[in-house]
């Protein structure tokens, strides 16, 4: 397990028993003012600066043709935009989630062997129609220009609840469109976490006081038995089989599930990604092992479950984000590590832009004590 900390990058730690959590960073007299000129100006740095100064340093982008199978884009990556290479024009993003939607269809309407053979030649183009039949909201058909602004992208995220949001352009020669890169929800937390150090020490209110992230309704002694102690929150144990997940990750949308014990102990984190390499496996059987099976399959560099306490600031886990990868913070209380919650990043974005509708902006937010251009600092090579 790693712990948010606000002096020293998280260690991974395998053994729950021996795990560390941050303690609280709240001062203890009444601060709203300060946070919110800070929130103020992070909002009004984000207005004016645009996508294309979030890009990193050096990128590569992989863009898929829709007539490519499944299983060759499995083997390059788990997300990238599509192109239609008959219209010359842009078609979506490939996504975790698309290719969890297809595993549900296999198992619901045909054999092992069937999908076995049908994964080899199932091209992208046709991932939409598998959404249809299982009637699950289709992703929209997300795009922005690189020179929008920070602001005005987040809040396209926000409304649209994507993690990614694909940039275009057009050829002056051609017209034709062309993707120039993709802006994601840790990218953009990150380049505010490089770019906006003094604002972020002004967020020193509590996670939970703020209302981040989604948290247990109730105690799980007042929780009627036979009902899901830990709701709203999907969880699963080491005897779960996979499949039972991945019906979590399509039925709701989500990319990651909570192992507890009996005791609601915070035991480990299964992710969509973890699917994804039994697919590029060709192990597609394994999705009936339970997940202590499965477990054992997941790659070596798996960085661990990132845990914190609700008492832990929003300073803080943007200071994390700035020295770690991260996309979701597991919310545990008591010695032992017991699940209380989850933050995502999409929480984080969703309250760090605030509650404004697309096409709307408020220059009451801003403030004059902005980063310069020449001050600007990039995100490090992708």
């Amino acid at each position: 397990m790693s712990t948010l900390s606000p002096t020293q990058s998280p260690k991974t730690r395998r053994k729950p028993s021996t795990r560390r959590r941050a303690g609280s960073h709240v001062p203890p007299y009444s601060s709203y003012p300060s946070h919110d000129a800070a929130l103020a100006a992070i909002r009004s740095f984000l207005k004016c600066h645009t996508a294309y100064d979030a890009f990193p340093v050096s990128f590569r982008l992989i863009v898929l043709d829709t007539k490519l199978n499944v299983k060759k884009a499995l083997q390059c990556v788990v997300s990238a935009p599509l192109w239609n290479s008959d219209k010359s024009k842009f078609a979506g993003m490939l996504t975790v989630l698309d290719i969890i939607h297809l595993i549900q269809y296999y198992y619901r309407t045909a054999s092992y062997d069937y999908a076995a053979a049908d994964v080899e030649t199932f091209r992208l183009e046709s991932l939409r129609d598998i959404e249809k039949e299982l009637g699950v909201a289709q992703p929209p058909l997300l795009r922005d220009h690189p020179s929008s602004t920070l602001y005005d992208a987040a809040k396209l995220l926000i409304q649209t609840h994507a993690r990614r949001l694909p940039l275009l352009d057009n050829d002056s020669e051609t017209g034709h469109e062309v993707i120039v890169s993709v802006l994601t929800q840790y990218r953009l937390l990150k380049f505010i976490s490089i770019n906006c150090h003094k604002e972020i020490q002004g967020l020193h209110l509590s996670l939970r006081k703020l209302k981040i992230g989604t948290y247990v309704a109730s105690p799980p002694h007042e929780v009627p038995e036979g009902q899901n102690p830990y709701h709203p929150i999907a969880t699963a144990s080491r005897n779960t089989p996979v499949f039972d997940v991945v019906h979590m990750f399509s039925e709701r949308s989500i990319s990651a599930v909570p192992i507890i014990d009996d005791e609601g102990i915070v035991l480990d984190m299964y992710e969509t990604v973890d699917v994804i390499t039994l697919v590029r496996l060709g192990a597609y059987q394994s999705l009936d092992l339970k997940i202590s099976e499965a477990l054992n399959q997941r790659s070596p560099d798996f960085p661990g479950v990132v845990v914190c306490t609700a008492s832990d600031s929003l300073g803080t886990l943007l200071q994390l984000i700035k020295k770690r990868r991260v996309h979701r913070l597991v919310v545990v209380e008591g010695e032992k590590g017991r699940l209380l919650g989850i933050i995502t990043l999409s929480d984080v974005l969703r309250y760090v832009i605030g509650k404004v509708g697309i096409g709307e902006g408020s220059q009451e937010d801003e403030v004059k004590s902005l980063p310069s251009e020449s001050s600007i600092k990039k995100t490090p090579k992708s």
